[in-house]
């Protein structure tokens, strides 16, 4: 008798050899970067950092489907959870960063709950993601014990690479780098297993996935612990790289609006949306905030601008721009 086909957990095929070549060189240029232009180390860290934290929310919105406008609650856990861990007791921030992606899930798991299972979901789901961002922040605000509004400064030890304490700025390149390739490759295999063919049919059709037989709750909860958790790990690495934060760099409603932005510009349940929307958004953000650091607020009125815009104009994100001019090429050629 012929043996029964298995079920295949991966759906789609792998890289060709010329795109896998394509990537190696990119990494190796990335590595020289450091040394070719070190003028602008600080601006590619934070590309690769709201990269990490975007791909984080791109799971999450971007594939299952399900808005957040309050993903800051786990980025300001992330910092907090290692910054306490390190203060406090004396953790190093690397294993600091296993307990903030820990407590970012049991958070995401607890919000996926009380959400999932009585049905909130769209703009329900969105309100809920920044009550519990603003309830957060009040906490960080009022609780004496986390530093209250004047936050918490973490102090230096010197080079310490234990304690992920660098003198230069290369170190934290190079991780942020290496987190943020991670969270690509993370993604790509996620998107072509079954899970990541049900988070994309749950975002399709909620209703019509669940008719199929997909346990909707079950994918929408696992979009939410791997969501959260890349994004509580990022908190970690901006903690340590800036070596200070408080509720309002945290918690506060401009890092849920940053986070969000970036898959959205770039493009939206893709792979590549989160790093392009930051590549972006990042320099502008820092040129924005140094032009305009006596009005507070005009770079999230700039923000809000392009969002417009790119609804109107560009509802598939860059991704979608650059999609489109390609096929216009084909077929100008064919």
């Amino acid at each position: 008798m012929p043996r029964p086909m298995q079920p295949t957990t991966h759906l789609r095929p792998g890289f060709g050899r010329k795109a896998w070549i394509s990537l190696g060189l990119v990494l190796v240029a990335l590595h020289l970067l450091p040394w070719v232009i070190p003028n602008v180390l600080h601006v590619m860290i934070m590309i690769f950092l709201f990269a990490i934290m975007g791909q984080g929310w791109n799971v999450l919105g971007g594939y299952a489907g399900q808005f957040s406008f309050g993903h800051s609650v786990f980025f300001g856990l992330g910092a907090y959870v290692s910054s306490l861990l390190f203060v406090n007791l004396g953790w190093s921030p690397w294993f600091g960063m296993l307990f903030s992606c820990a407590a970012g899930i049991v958070l995401g798991l607890f919000i996926g709950f009380v959400s999932f299972r009585y049905g909130l979901k769209g703009p329900f789901f969105a309100l809920i993601m920044l009550a519990f961002a603003e309830i957060f922040h009040m906490i960080a605000m009022e609780w004496k014990a986390v530093g209250g509004a004047l936050g918490i400064l973490i102090p230096l030890e010197g080079n310490s690479p234990a304690l992920m304490q660098f003198m230069d700025k290369e170190p934290f390149y190079f991780i942020t780098l290496w987190m943020m390739v991670g969270s690509l490759y993370l993604v790509w295999k996620m998107e072509g297993t079954r899970m990541g063919l049900y988070f994309l049919a749950t975002r399709e059709d909620h209703d019509a996935s669940e008719a199929l037989g997909v346990d909707t709750f079950k994918v929408q909860m696992v979009a939410m612990g791997i969501s959260a958790g890349m994004t509580s790990m990022g908190g970690t690495i901006y903690a340590q790289y800036l070596l200070y934060i408080d509720p309002d760099s945290t918690f506060g409603l401009a890092n849920s609006v940053e986070i969000m932005l970036r898959p959205i510009i770039g493009g939206p349940g893709t792979i590549l949306g989160p790093l392009l929307g930051s590549v972006v958004l990042t320099p502008l953000s820092e040129i924005t905030r140094l032009a305009f650091q006596s009005y507070s607020g005009v770079h999230l009125m700039i923000y809000g601008l392009i969002l417009v815009v790119v609804i109107m104009f560009l509802p598939d994100g860059i991704i979608g721009l650059v999609r489109n001019v390609f096929y216009k090429m084909l077929k100008r050629v064919g």
